[in-house]
């Protein structure tokens, strides 16, 4: 029997690409539960909260390639991710606008329901799989952000699920489709700028 103990706990980079695979699947999962109900329901908030899972699923896949590779290919990695996440945002949000003066009214309880079940997910992510990534690598970083302003978003759909129920309109939907837009532009500078800190600290 080996006396350094090294066989027992495995290699960082197969803990990261566990970690990685898990959140790249239950995000995927979540954007075609999200994006279908969000759709039936006709909510702006689920559709947001949807295409920011889509923004996590593909960052997640970014991530799994940046393992292993150089530090290069990170920044590039969580550079492009950040975009995608910000051309997202933008998009929720011109949508969300447009829909201001008209439209159906959203069904309340489907959007706290699959609120609920993606705050579920979010939170065991957050809590268990991607909490060692909070002080990684950048890639990793980048990772662990998208996932904590998830949990935010869900709560905001939730709310705005429980008002549309309570006022009967519909503008509390497209209100947290705007704020949930907002937060996942948020999101991307944050990715950004923690990418700018980590070239200026590499470079000086």
């Amino acid at each position: 029997m080996s006396e350094c103990g090294c066989e027992t706990e495995p290699p960082r980079d197969h803990l990261q690409h566990r970690a990685l695979v898990i959140a790249l699947v239950l995000n995927a999962a979540m954007f075609v539960i999200g994006i279908v109900a969000g759709l039936l329901a006709h909510s702006s908030g689920l559709t947001a909260d949807a295409l920011d899972m889509l923004a996590d699923a593909g960052g997640y896949g970014i991530s799994l390639l940046a393992i292993s590779r150089g530090i290069g290919f990170k920044r590039k990695a969580a550079l492009f991710n950040g975009g995608v996440i910000g051309v997202l945002g933008m998009l929720v949000i011109v949508s969300s606008v447009a829909r201001w003066n008209g439209g159906a009214m959203p069904y309340g309880w489907a959007m706290i329901g699959v609120a609920c079940l993606s705050l579920a997910v979010n939170v065991t992510l957050l809590t268990v799989v991607m909490k060692p990534f909070k002080s990684g690598e950048i890639h990793l970083r980048a990772a662990w952000l998208c996932t904590r302003a998830d949990v935010l978003a869900n709560l905001g759909v939730i709310a705005s699920g429980i008002l549309v129920l309570a006022l009967g309109s519909h503008l509390p939907d497209l209100v947290i489709g705007i704020l949930v837009g907002l937060l996942v532009l948020r999101e991307a500078g944050e990715v950004l700028r923690d990418l700018r800190s980590e070239t200026d600290s590499g470079t000086s």
